[in-house]
């Protein structure tokens, strides 16, 4: 039997889906790794513990498929995704001068706010279709090049995970234009490095990787690593895309007025373009997924990870994790739509898209004595989508209307969050459990890489959805109202934030 591994090197864990030639899912392994904290605002992770996660992932799948099959299967290729806004500096012998400094990461806040409201930065954000913001590798840069110089000018490369896994099995640099387009360095018209971006950061174009598109594929690794992973050298590795880009190719949300929303650790919508589209105020970014096909959208801060605060902040350490989270869920279902008159603003780790203000905190309002937890829990529920909403109103403006939401990431399969976000948007929501849509569209750019499929449209290809979500207009008119308390109360306290 045939089969792919898609690879999605995510923020909280590696996974590693097996897909047969149908795109049915084999097999599904995950390897977690954690994220360091040494001071307020920095948030690192050691390239090495991710670069094992990746070759153990892989490794457990193989084995899993080989059992399942007994031993009678050929893995015909590899694809990955991986997290964007990741920096890593590298010395020439290619050993890491520094942890990747990931998304979540502020440190450059004061640099970004310094580059984001000049004409230089509004260019660049027109030219790259990254907003000005400490996630990204060019403030990264801009604020290495000022507190850590002797790193900035000692570094010979500077890279991202994938890069790193790509360097250690192949010993070569290269970075997708999917992940490149995501850095602030990168020209998402011309398809190479911007140079006034370069200036900005203090480096030439010679010290990033070279960028190739997404079907880019390599073999004949390190032989080491292919027999502890337990395939053979010359398996190809497909260098695939970002995580946001390619997980609305794993959803299939390639055709207009379709959205993908996902919320894990943080969330995102994103829609699909023939063409980059940047906004006038830079709400939203602009990325690349093929040469073709550009993926538009604004990513929050705050997903899964404020119901995580929310959990270890509150429930009891005896009770266990799923069971305390269910345990807020269904206390949650049994309060109506609004949390009578409760509101959540989300921002417990500052927020992205639509406002990029790093510095926004997290605030409940409007608590009364009728108020207990499980209202403050479908407060937060409630204040996530509506953080997710304001990102999709503003795409409406650059792409028109979104008729249909394609649900994807850990939320969906909590049948009440999903019933939130449908209400709140008005449209009906199609959920794919049990793939990882990132994953899928990593399988799907193998299938592209190797032949095996003539297009990344392929609409008689697409899986029909498991569950539609139909929103309630009853709700959706509660919503609406606090939604626009909701905008009102941001723009009334966003002073206070600093």
């Amino acid at each position: 039997m045939d089969y792919i591994i898609g690879v999605d090197i995510g923020t909280s864990g590696t996974k590693t889906v097996a897909f047969d030639m149908k795109g049915d899912v084999l097999r599904t392994d995950h390897v977690t790794y954690p994220i360091l904290n040494p001071q307020p605002h920095y948030f690192e992770q050691d390239p090495e513990v991710l670069f094992e996660a990746v070759i153990r992932a892989i490794g457990q799948t193989v084995q899993g498929v080989n059992r399942q099959t007994g031993n009678n299967s050929d893995l015909l290729g590899v694809g990955f995704s991986s997290a964007m806004h990741g920096i890593i500096a590298m010395d020439k012998q290619g050993i890491p001068l520094t942890h990747c400094i990931i998304w979540t990461d502020t440190r450059a806040t004061a640099f970004a706010s310094q580059l984001s409201d000049t004409p230089e930065g509004s260019a660049i954000y027109r030219a790259t279709g990254t907003p000005i913001h400490p996630m990204s590798p060019l403030c990264k840069l801009g604020w290495m090049r000022m507190h850590l110089p002797a790193v900035h000018a000692a570094a010979y490369k500077f890279i991202s995970v994938k890069e790193y896994v790509f360097l250690r099995l192949f010993g070569r640099y290269v970075i997708d234009e999917s992940i490149a387009s995501a850095t602030g360095l990168f020209d998402i018209h011309q398809f190479n490095w911007h140079p006034a971006a370069l200036e900005i950061a203090g480096i030439s174009a010679d010290r990033l990787a070279e960028p190739v598109p997404i079907t880019y594929c390599m073999e004949g690794m390190d032989e080491h690593l292919a027999a502890r992973m337990g395939i053979a050298e010359d398996v190809p590795f497909v260098i695939g895309g970002s995580d946001g880009c390619l997980a609305n190719l794993g959803a299939d949300v390639i055709q207009p007025g379709a959205a993908a929303v996902t919320i894990g650790t943080s969330g995102a919508v994103r829609m699909t373009s023939d063409r980059p589209r940047t906004d006038d105020k830079a709400r939203t970014f602009s990325y690349v997924l093929t040469r073709e096909l550009h993926v538009l959208g604004g990513a929050v801060n705050n997903g899964g990870i404020v119901l995580q605060w929310f959990k270890d902040s509150f429930e009891p350490a005896a009770v266990s994790s799923d069971a305390a989270f269910h345990g807020l869920m269904d206390a949650a279902a049994g309060v109506p739509a609004g949390s009578e008159g409760l509101l959540f603003l989300p921002y417990l780790t500052g927020e992205r898209s639509p406002h990029w203000n790093a510095e926004a905190k997290g605030m409940f309002f409007g608590v009364q004595l009728h108020h207990r937890k499980a209202h403050f829990v479908r407060a937060l529920l409630e204040g996530v989508i509506f953080g997710v909403y304001s990102v999709g109103r503003v795409l409406e403006e650059i792409t028109g209307p979104i008729h249909t939401i394609h649900a994807n990431g850990g939320f969906a399969y909590s049948s009440l969050w999903l019933q939130v976000l449908a209400d709140v948007f008005d449209r009906p929501v199609h959920v794919r459990k049990n793939v990882e849509a990132a994953a899928r569209g990593a399988y799907v750019t193998v299938l592209n890489a190797l032949g095996k499929r003539s297009t990344f449209i392929d609409i008689a290809d697409q899986p029909p959805p498991s569950e539609i979500i139909l929103p309630s207009p009853a709700r959706h008119e509660v919503y609406r109202v606090n939604f626009e308390r909701f905008e009102r109360l941001y723009d009334k306290v966003k002073d206070e934030f600093n």
